[in-house]
């Protein structure tokens, strides 16, 4: 892709959070865009960095993630295409708190503090909007804390292949993995080996075929109902 050429306003108009602004609007908020490419691997941005923008995925994956001393890690979340992040701590003006890293080659946008709070004063609506999307995460967050602490280890991984899929069809259905086993079982705070054994536990159950990252689910209402024995 040739940044030179890559046309912000006519991207930021397909995201939800800018769609209704007015052309004029666009151009302006553009202005304070910056594209920024990041390797496979690459820190985005490390605790106690200065946050003064929020980002948009344009192309790849982001690992949102908090790190311990001893160099383990906990996987928040993981961002994909279109998916924005860190709209809320820019409002704090306080550093990062997580870390941000590339999980493949990545093209995001990043859009600055003083650009969104231009747009604010210019049109309350606007700070409506932002909220709605804040709203949106904290509500995600809290549904994560909930599974965490009411599901077993087999219903978290049931209903993350599950996430996407009406539990009501009897039609097969792939499910591609969209980063490694063990970024999703961080992300469900599960170690990869309870993870690989549950899904291998409803291979045997006969509910799903597992054939690398791509987990073929045989029958969906029978997995939405599985009870571990």
């Amino acid at each position: 892709m040739d940044l030179r050429v890559f046309d912000i306003p006519r991207y930021l108009s397909r995201l939800p959070l800018f769609s209704d602004l007015s052309p004029a609007e666009l151009d302006r908020l553009a202005k304070g865009c910056v594209l920024r490419r990041f390797s496979r691997g690459e820190d985005i941005f490390r605790v106690g960095q200065p946050c003064q923008e929020f980002h948009v995925c344009v192309v790849g994956q982001v690992k949102l993630y908090a790190a311990s001393s001893t160099g383990s890690e906990k996987v928040i979340d993981i961002i994909s295409q279109g998916q924005s992040f860190a709209e809320a701590l820019m409002f704090t003006g306080r550093p990062y708190i997580i870390n941000a890293q590339a999980l493949a080659d990545c093209l995001l946008l990043s859009v600055k503090k003083q650009a969104v709070e231009g747009e604010i004063e210019h049109d309350a609506r606007f700070a409506l909007r932002m909220l709605a999307g804040i709203s949106r995460r904290l509500h995600g967050l809290v549904h994560d804390v909930e599974a965490y602490a009411l599901h077993s280890g087999v219903q978290r991984v049931i209903g993350y292949l599950l996430r996407d899929i009406a539990t009501d069809s009897t039609q097969p259905v792939m499910v591609s993995l969209p980063v490694s086993k063990a970024t999703i079982a961080s992300r469900l705070s599960l170690t990869p080996e309870y993870f690989s054994r549950v899904l291998h536990e409803l291979e045997a159950a006969g509910l799903v075929r597992i054939d690398k990252r791509d987990i073929h689910i045989l029958d969906a209402p029978a997995l939405a109902s599985y009870q571990s024995p």
